[in-house]
């Protein structure tokens, strides 16, 4: 299927990839559902071997995952009764049954408002599997929950664990039927299988960048084997890794154009797996007054300084990951705006900020939606 390319973003993307910002890019841009403009460039691949960004590449999406899955499959039990947004945590994870933690609500959990802590190596403080969400629950709170928000990983391994247990299934399992099958999607999953490396975007070579965030714990707990090679095929992050690549936080593998057929199941008229009066809970503000602006698993354009850019209405809706990608809906126009970029890979530390960059494809990309429209009523 072909794609109209933007010259003004293709450029852009492409001054950015010659600047060093990332290896390579791929964008979509769509409008009630429909791709208006699309494109990949660089090479999702440089080592150890090389390989040029598709349409196609699928990208480690990073913390993408916490709305298009964990977000997602949280609203689904929201519909189904299953899944009180005001209730206490502790009566579904009898973990969270502690003096600090017994007031802590799923809202909280999907909004990070919670209190838990940003990010703690569970690989370390955890040590297994198992353990990982007792290790949470053990965790000093950062400040009493419902006052802040606080960027949070633990809190949505925390749900991650918490739909398991809901579902009686693992999360991969549940995304697999819940969202991949019923979506017929067929290149977006956990653990991409060894066969289809060649066409995954590689990350980064070892976890240098972890290993200096953990080095206080490294000291406390002992030393862990951080991967060496190029993460390639595999989850970037840590805990998702430690956790077998499937976590509420992080793990979720896809291409831009299934990852717009996700991010379509958020806008009311455009959503398949969700009851369109469901889709309110994406752009309400459910944190007035605090940091952030955010509803249930995103962050609102209303947030001061966000990635949406001037160009996008205050209740559009986003996500940043890790790795370099960024998904960002605008329900009032049916809007979608998909950037995926591998920024971690053949880069030494730090990785370049690119929020900059960010900004600048939503105001071209609106520029050219406004242009498309204008040529459509000629």
């Amino acid at each position: 299927m072909m794609f109209a390319q933007n010259e003004k973003i293709s450029s852009m993307l492409a001054e950015r990839i010659a600047a060093g910002d990332f290896p390579s890019a791929v964008y979509v841009v769509a409008e009630k559902g429909r791709a208006r403009f699309a494109d990949a460039l660089g090479y999702a691949v440089h080592e150890p071997a090389e390989h040029r960004a598709t349409l196609e590449t699928v990208y480690d999406l990073a913390s993408l995952t916490k709305p298009l899955v964990t977000g997602l499959l949280s609203a689904k039990m929201i519909e189904r009764g299953r899944l009180k947004l005001d209730e206490e945590v502790r009566a579904y994870l009898l973990e969270f049954d502690r003096d600090d933690k017994r007031a802590i609500t799923v809202r909280q959990l999907l909004t990070h408002t919670s209190g838990l802590p940003a990010w703690r190596p569970l690989y370390l403080t955890a040590r297994t599997k198992e353990n990982a969400l007792s290790a949470i629950a053990y965790e000093p709170l950062q400040y009493e929950p419902g006052t802040h928000v606080i960027y949070s990983d633990l809190g949505f391994v925390t749900l991650g664990l918490l739909l398991e247990k809901l579902y009686g299934a693992q999360l991969s399992e549940i995304a697999r039927r819940e969202i991949f099958d019923a979506l017929n999607l067929t290149s977006t999953f956990f653990n991409p299988a060894a066969a289809l490396r060649t066409g995954v975007a590689a990350c980064e070579t070892g976890n240098a960048y972890e290993r200096e965030m953990c080095s206080a714990e490294i000291e406390k707990y002992g030393a862990v084997n951080f991967r060496e090679n190029v993460i390639w095929g595999e989850v970037h992050d840590g805990n998702a890794h430690f956790l077998g690549g499937a976590a509420g936080h992080a793990g979720l593998f896809s291409t831009a154009l299934e990852t717009l057929r996700m991010a379509d199941q958020f806008h009311a008229n455009l959503t398949e797996l969700l009851r369109p009066e469901t889709c309110a809970l994406f752009h309400e503000n459910m944190t007035e007054g605090m940091e952030e602006a955010r509803s249930l698993a995103w962050q609102l354009a209303a947030t001061k300084d966000s990635t949406a850019g001037a160009s996008l209405p205050p209740d559009s809706f986003g996500h940043l990951g890790f790795t370099g990608t960024s998904c960002w809906n605008d329900p009032r126009h049916e809007r979608t705006f998909i950037l995926l970029t591998n920024r971690t890979h053949a880069h030494t530390l730090p990785f370049v900020n690119i929020n900059s960059v960010r900004r600048q494809f939503h105001t071209l990309a609106v520029e050219a939606l406004g242009n498309k429209a204008k040529e459509r009523q000629k």
